[in-house]
């Protein structure tokens, strides 16, 4: 599933054109790396974004087609929360 896509079914963030910016701009890396919007996320990845003055870090626990506000948080862990 695409990273952008992902953000939005898991309500990391809270729309895809949003994320689609956050990710153009370098502002999310998965696994270390600068993340595209296009870039592929699976189980076990690592995702680091930075928010303003906080970066959060989650581990993508499940890949779901489409995802209801229960089943949503559980397709992220979050692994850190910090201010900057």
């Amino acid at each position: 599933m695409r990273i952008d896509k992902y953000l939005k079914l898991s309500r990391v963030i809270k729309r895809r054109t949003i994320a689609k910016d956050i990710l153009s701009l370098g502002f999310v890396k998965i696994n270390a790396k600068i993340a595209k919007p296009s870039t592929e996320v699976k189980e076990g990845d690592i995702v680091e974004l930075t928010l303003g003055e906080r970066i959060l870090t989650i581990k993508v626990c499940n890949v779901l087609p489409y995802a209801n506000k229960q089943t949503s948080s559980t397709m992220f862990e979050v692994i850190k929360d910090e201010s900057i």
